[in-house]
């Protein structure tokens, strides 16, 4: 009797105060390393289907701005034609009607050069190269979307396996406590209402388990999937409790927004919108412009019937040309007008976009900081709360072994002590998240 007493103190122990702490899990020789909420959230950025698909359209990006390089150099091209004429004809030796069979053969180059567009291929470079930033700070956007989903799923699985494990440790507790009273109620020192009971102790442990299990699943079925990490596969996380901090750093919220807003994708992504907005209203001033362009080329043919033969006619029959050409919009519909106020609208709506995204980002920030603090705050007085629960659970129980307490204040300690455990995982894991938060605030890396 008294082995089973120590035995069952120990369980108690182990359970109030070894299972919050608990040692860094060990891969075998057989599985999978063992995966740090970092190592999580590096493989979700890095295998995210979001991700990959925004490097392709960064890719064509790159294209649209090497391609709006290329529209400052001139245009050339060249044309080859060949006629064979029969029948009645006009005999361009004597410029007179005849019925006879010709060949005509000609050969042009040219080439086109603008000289003034309204400013718009500059535009339309500045604009690609802003296109091409946005599609940059996007892949990271997502990246940093994909590491916060695994980061909180990875929180919520160790959570529930912790928790599952606190209930396992529950069960093996009551199921001990209700074999006890079994063999004191044969011994006539129990009777059948605390037998009744302990099995009903023992029905409800079983299945919050069986329910803390099921939540793991889909918890560790969660971190699958935001990861992008093989279902069949076996995941082993590292639950290990990060360490509280005794005291905060006093820098504050608006310290850490004024490097937030100048390093952060969200806010990087408003102010290049803005700018692509502002170049493609400028884009279409210039359209209000005349165009002023510069051709030049050289044209030759051979024509079959002179006596003159093929390399004599291509040298004789040669020409040149230069020109300069005027292109002055005069009424096209109303369409460059309607464009241009449309564009002038887009450019607001975009400084209105950039505005907000900033005071969305002010204010996250503050959250984050405020939780920080609130949540290091809390963990510490859960952790006080644990201890004490333990303590409480444990006279409770010398005083149920002694007479002097009910099986239902047994069974409420109980129920007290893990759902004080349960929260104080909560509090720790969530004061780790917001401190990853406010780390990529201030410094721009989330692990």
């Amino acid at each position: 009797m008294k082995s089973g007493k120590r035995r069952l103190r120990y369980i108690v122990s182990w359970m109030a105060c070894g299972s919050l702490f608990p040692m860094p899990l060990m891969a075998s020789s057989d599985t999978l390393s063992v995966w740090k909420m970092e190592d999580c959230m590096r493989f979700a950025a890095e295998n995210s289907y979001a991700v990959k698909r925004q490097r392709y359209e960064t890719a064509s990006l790159k294209a649209d701005r090497d391609g709006a390089i290329a529209s400052f150099f001139p245009s050339v091209s060249g044309s080859v034609g060949a006629q064979y004429s029969f029948g009645r004809s006009i005999d361009p030796t004597t410029n007179t009607y005849s019925n006879v069979r010709t060949f005509n053969n000609s050969y042009g180059l040219s080439a086109s050069l603008p000289l003034f567009s309204g400013g718009r291929y500059v535009k339309q470079w500045m604009l690609a190269s802003a296109n091409l930033q946005m599609g940059k700070n996007e892949v990271r956007r997502l990246e940093d979307e994909a590491a916060t989903n695994a980061m909180q799923a990875f929180a919520d699985a160790v959570y529930y396996r912790e928790t599952m494990r606190l209930s396992a440790l529950k069960l093996e507790e009551s199921e001990k406590n209700l074999h006890k009273v079994r063999r004191e109620a044969e011994l006539g020192l129990r009777g059948k209402a605390d037998i009744a009971q302990f099995e009903s102790q023992v029905a409800a442990d079983d299945y919050d388990l069986t329910r803390q299990r099921n939540l793991y699943r889909t918890a560790l079925l969660t971190l699958k999937q935001v990861m992008n990490y093989p279902v069949e596969k076996d995941l082993e996380l590292d639950g290990t409790l990060p360490e509280i901090p005794l005291t905060w750093p006093v820098e504050e919220a608006a310290e850490i927004y004024e490097r937030a807003k100048t390093s952060t994708p969200a806010a990087l992504q408003a102010k290049y919108r803005f700018r692509a907005a502002q170049l493609a209203y400028k884009m279409r001033i210039g359209a209000m412009m005349p165009d002023i362009y510069l051709r030049a080329g050289v044209n030759t043919d051979y024509i079959d019937g002179y006596t003159q033969s093929f390399k004599k006619q291509f040298r004789d029959n040669m020409g040149e040309y230069v020109a300069v050409g005027v292109n002055i919009p005069i009424f096209d519909g109303l369409s460059r007008n309607t464009a241009l106020r449309k564009s002038c609208n887009d450019m607001f709506v975009a400084r209105e976009n950039e505005n907000e995204s900033l005071r969305q980002l002010r204010d996250l920030i503050e959250q984050a900081v405020m939780d920080c603090r609130g949540y290091a705050k809390e963990a510490l007085q859960m952790r006080l709360k644990v201890e004490s629960d333990s303590l409480s659970y444990r006279l409770v129980l010398r005083q149920y072994e002694e007479g002097l307490a009910t099986p239902l204040e047994v069974q409420s300690r109980a129920n007290t002590l893990l759902q004080s455990q349960a929260e104080y995982l909560q509090r720790v894991w969530l004061l780790e998240m917001r401190r990853r938060v406010v780390g990529y605030y201030r410094d721009g890396s989330l692990y």
